[in-house]
């Protein structure tokens, strides 16, 4: 947790008990769990939002990349008339 180990967080917390108080430290160590409780809410709500936003994205642009149905069967029908029209050239010219 932040580079702090065991030995550190005891410091911290004697030194927080000599300034702040024995009748006031439960009082200030709850209100830091309330505040860390509601960051970390709305940091979860805040990359749900994103994530959201993305796959509506993501959604959107397949939906243009799509071809549309007449444009896809004009393409299937189109390609292989054009191979044939090649070969039969092909073999006209090897005849």
């Amino acid at each position: 947790m932040f580079g702090i180990g065991m030995p550190e967080l005891i410091v911290i917390l004697v030194i927080a008990l000599i300034v702040i108080g024995p009748n006031k430290l439960p009082d200030i160590a709850k209100s830091l769990g309330k505040g860390l409780a509601e960051f970390k809410k709305a940091s979860d709500d805040f990359q749900r939002n994103i994530q959201e936003e993305t796959r509506k994205a993501d959604v959107l642009n397949a939906q243009k990349q799509e071809p549309q149905p007449s444009e896809a069967s004009n393409q299937a029908t189109e390609e292989p008339a054009q191979e044939a029209a090649q070969q039969s050239d092909d073999s006209k010219k090897s005849a």
